[in-house]
């Protein structure tokens, strides 16, 4: 079961990466007005995110990968907090809200890989 929810975790951050190509705008549109260059800052999440995505199925990069899904997480919190504040067309406040303690449950799973 363990090695279950290793694989979902890396499935979820890899998938999630790509999104950020995929998808651009959708993430830009939610990084706060005073951090400079969103459009590279995306472009360096979703890098991160697929590259810890994958660090996380090799025994010899897993604690690295999970520090840095951790570090991410903390990094892009003022994003989620912004996108509550802003609200996103088609999402619900209750959503919003729900996805800010989320982050803290996201550290503490990354944590179980350190």
């Amino acid at each position: 079961m363990q090695l279950f929810f290793l694989y979902l975790m890396s499935l979820l951050y890899v998938f999630a990466g790509i999104m950020h190509f995929i998808k651009p705008r959708m993430y830009i549109r939610v990084i706060p007005p005073f951090f400079p260059k969103p459009k590279t800052l995306n472009l360096l999440a979703g890098t991160f995110e697929v590259i810890f995505g994958i660090g996380l199925l090799f025994q010899e990069t897993r604690s690295i990968a999970a520090i840095g899904i951790i570090l991410l997480l903390i990094a892009v919190f003022p994003a989620n907090i912004y996108m509550y504040q802003k609200g996103v067309k088609g999402l619900p406040k209750w959503l919003l809200l729900f996805r800010l303690p989320l982050q803290f449950v996201l550290i503490a799973w990354a944590m179980l890989y350190i």
